[in-house]
C-alpha cells in the first residue's frame, strides 16, 4: 500500500474515534447535567434577573424585548434570557415563574421573587417611589416564606404545580440584588454619601440569608454588583469629567466604588459563613466577567462594549435617558422612536442599562466554570456544566 493512501485511511480512521468520542462526551454531559443535586432555584434579585415579576404586576412591556430568544417581549429587560435563565438551563431546570405571575406558572422548580427596580432596601419616604420597585428585598423574603407556608399546607390536596416541603432544603438561593440602591442615589448624593449606607445593604442580604437559614435553606450564592461605570446609561447620566474615563471608556471613580460595595460584600459573606457553618454561603464575582466583557468585547467575540443595542441618539454609547428602548415620544419637535440594533448578539450592553442575551450566556458559563467562587464551590461534585 502506498504511504499516501496509508496516511489518509489513517487520517479517516482516527476522525471517526474522535467524533465517535466526542459525540459519548456529549452525551455524558448532558445526561450529568439534568441529574444536577440542584432540583429547586430560588432568585431574589431586580431586572438583572427578573423573569417576568414586574411586569406581571404593572403589564405595559413591549417590543422589542425579548425578540432574540423568545421572538416576544417575556418580561425580561434584555432581548433573550436574563443570567438566571441560563443558570436554571445549565442545571436542566425550566425557566424559574415569577412569584406575582398568576396564570402559567409551575413552581416545582422554584420561584422567582426577583421584580424589576427593586432595591435592598425600600426608601422610608413613600411605599410608591418614582423608579423604584414596591417589591423590596424585605418583601421579597415576606414573599418567600408566604410561600412555604402555602407549600406546607397544599401538599396533601394535590396541587401539581408546586415544590414538595422538603425540596427547600436542597436547593438553591440565589441574589442578584443592589444595583438599584447604588445607582438610583448617586446623581443625588454622590459617590461619598452612597458609601455611607452600603453597609446597611449588605446587613439586610444577611440577616436575609440567615433567615431562609432559619427555614431549612443551606445553599446561597451572592451575586456581587456590576461594573457600573461601564454601562452606557451611567456613562451618560453620572456627572464625570474626563480624566475619570479610563482606556476602555469606563468611570473609574464609580467602578472604584462598586469595588469598595463588592470587597465589603465579600467579607460579611466570609463572616456569615463562620456563624453558620455548615452552610454554603457563596460570593460570586460576576462583576469580573463583566468588566472584562466590557473592556475587551472582540475577545469574547463581540463588537461593542459601552455601546448600547437599542437606544436613541446613535454616537459613542447610543443612549438618550429622554426616550428609553422601545418608546415612542417627541424630542425637539419630532417624533422619534428608541429602535433595537439588528445585531445584538454583537453587543454587551441592551439597552444602556441592562446586558444582552448572549453577554448573560457569557457571564453565566464563565461563573460555573467555578474560577469566581469565593470560597471555591464543588460544583463538579454536583453536576458536571
Amino acid at each position: 500500500m502506498k504511504p499516501l493512501i496509508r496516511m489518509s485511511l489513517w487520517f479517516y480512521s482516527m476522525v471517526i474515534t474522535w467524533v465517535f468520542l466526542a459525540a459519548i462526551l456529549f452525551m455524558v454531559d448532558t445526561t450529568e447535567c439534568k441529574n444536577c443535586g440542584f432540583k429547586a432555584i430560588f432568585n431574589f434579585g431586580d431586572s438583572n434577573t427578573d423573569t417576568g415579576g414586574f411586569w406581571a404586576a404593572f403589564p405595559a412591556q413591549g417590543p422589542p424585548h425579548g425578540m432574540t430568544y423568545f421572538k416576544k417581549p417575556v418580561g425580561r429587560a434584555t432581548d433573550g434570557r436574563v443570567i438566571l435563565d441560563f443558570l436554571a438551563q445549565a442545571f436542566g431546570l425550566p425557566f424559574l415563574s415569577p412569584y406575582l405571575q398568576s396564570i402559567g406558572s409551575d413552581y416545582k422548580h422554584g420561584a422567582n421573587f426577583a421584580t424589576a427596580a427593586s432595591t435592598v432596601r425600600l426608601p422610608q419616604t413613600s411605599l410608591f417611589v418614582t423608579g423604584v420597585s414596591p417589591f423590596s428585598l424585605q418583601i421579597q423574603l415576606r414573599q418567600m416564606k408566604e410561600f412555604k407556608v402555602k407549600v406546607d399546607e397544599l401538599q396533601h390536596k394535590g396541587q401539581t404545580n408546586l415544590p414538595s416541603p422538603d425540596l427547600f432544603g436542597k436547593s438553591l438561593y440565589t441574589f442578584y440584588i443592589g444595583q438599584n440602591d447604588f445607582t438610583g442615589n448617586l446623581a443625588r448624593i454622590g459617590i461619598i454619601g452612597v458609601k455611607e449606607f452600603l453597609p446597611q445593604l449588605i446587613s439586610q442580604i444577611v440577616s436575609t440569608i440567615k433567615e431562609i437559614y432559619a427555614l431549612g435553606g443551606r445553599t446561597f450564592w451572592v451575586l456581587n454588583l456590576a461594573p457600573i461605570g461601564c454601562y452606557p446609561a451611567f456613562l451618560v447620566e453620572l456627572p464625570h469629567n474626563s480624566s475619570d474615563i479610563d482606556q476602555f471608556g469606563c468611570l473609574i471613580s464609580y467602578n472604584n466604588a462598586v469595588m469598595d460595595y463588592n470587597n465589603m460584600l465579600k467579607a460579611a459573606l466570609a463572616k456569615t459563613r463562620e456563624e453558620i457553618a455548615d452552610a454554603d454561603v457563596v460570593y460570586v464575582d460576576t462583576n469580573t466577567v463583566l468588566l472584562d466583557l466590557f473592556q475587551h468585547p472582540t475577545s469574547h467575540g463581540l463588537k461593542y462594549g459601552t455601546k448600547a443595542c437599542c437606544g436613541y441618539g446613535g454616537g459613542a454609547y447610543n443612549f438618550n435617558q429622554q426616550l428609553f428602548c422601545g418608546n415612542t415620544k417627541q424630542i425637539n419637535g419630532t417624533k422619534v422612536t428608541a429602535n433595537a440594533c439588528e445585531d445584538p448578539q454583537n453587543y454587551v450592553s441592551w439597552d444602556g442599562i441592562h446586558t444582552t442575551d448572549v453577554a448573560n450566556e457569557l457571564t453565566i458559563y464563565a461563573i460555573l466554570n467555578g474560577s469566581y467562587f469565593d470560597p471555591p464551590f464543588p460544583l463538579h461534585h454536583i453536576c458536571d456544566i
